[in-house]
């Protein structure tokens, strides 16, 4: 009996990832998405904010349309349920922005006014936009830095990744850049979009 009450109140895997077959977790976050043709300074918008969000800390699935709120404490980022007016006084951290998973599985982050004053967060962001671009421009093409895989990362952020480096991928063939640099594909513009 005692043993029973143990394995109860013991779980290990408690939002029940196992039960779930990653495949079909893949193939889910893929159905949902719907692409639209996009220019490469869309692409290098959405990626960099999308992976910005992904990089985060969470331990949720992720919903089309559904706000989120991303906090810093430290050089930490947790995106949230909570909203900052439901945490009152006792806030989580910096209150950065309002996060939304649209229904391509890119992210938009509408920055807070405060979070956006903050020289100190301003800097890290803008490090990390310089350091992705490098990574863009120095890449062969545009679609080897699509994050179709990234190990490094938990579960639901792995799958939206993956699905995100789908969705981008699907929206460079439609405006014609896919398989091009960052460098060649700024130069083109293509009569579709």
């Amino acid at each position: 009996m005692q043993n029973n009450l143990k394995k109860k109140l013991y779980q290990p895997n408690p939002q029940g990832k196992g039960l779930v077959p990653v495949l079909e977790c893949l193939a889910e976050s893929r159905a949902l998405i719907s692409v639209v043709p996009k220019q490469i300074s869309q692409i290098s918008s959405e990626l960099f904010t999308s992976l910005f969000v992904l990089h985060s800390h969470f331990q949720f699935k992720p919903v089309v349309g559904k706000q989120y709120w991303l906090y810093q404490r430290a050089k930490q980022f947790q995106l949230s349920l909570i909203s900052p007016e439901e945490w009152g006084d006792n806030g989580f951290g910096l209150f950065v922005g309002e996060c939304i998973l649209q229904q391509d599985i890119t992210w938009t982050l509408t920055l807070d006014n405060n979070a956006a004053n903050d020289k100190a967060l301003m800097s890290y962001i803008e490090a990390r936009r310089d350091e992705f671009e490098r990574a863009l421009i120095s890449a062969e093409s545009v679609d080897a830095v699509l994050p179709f895989y990234l190990a490094g990362l938990p579960f639901y952020q792995r799958v939206y990744a993956s699905a995100l480096a789908n969705s981008l991928k699907r929206s460079m063939q439609k405006s014609g850049i896919h398989g091009l640099s960052y460098v060649q594909a700024q130069k083109c513009i293509s009569v579709n979009l």
